[in-house]
């Protein structure tokens, strides 16, 4: 697969591909699809620091992302109440 294609979405893992990758259940989010390499990598490359840069940033990349995306839905929640935290 080409990178940078138009064609190229992204598409997250089926539970099937996480549980054969080993994938612990807290990791098992949108991200996994880039997850799953990014392990297969390491453990291939004995997790020596600097192999494995691309998968591990486009890993932390996609991490970052849906952070934001959580951060602007409970900012959106939080203005739906009226600025009122629900802590």
């Amino acid at each position: 697969m080409a990178h940078g294609t138009p064609a190229e979405t992204p598409r997250a893992a089926t539970r099937e591909e996480m549980s054969a990758a080993k994938v612990p259940m807290a990791y098992r989010d949108s991200c996994a699809h880039l997850l799953i390499p990014l392990n297969r990598c390491r453990q291939e490359t004995w997790y020596l620091p600097w192999k494995c840069e691309d998968e591990r940033h486009g890993y932390e990349k996609c991490q970052y992302a849906e952070f934001k995306l959580r951060v602007a839905k409970m900012d959106e929640l939080r203005a739906a109440k009226g600025g009122a935290r629900s802590n």
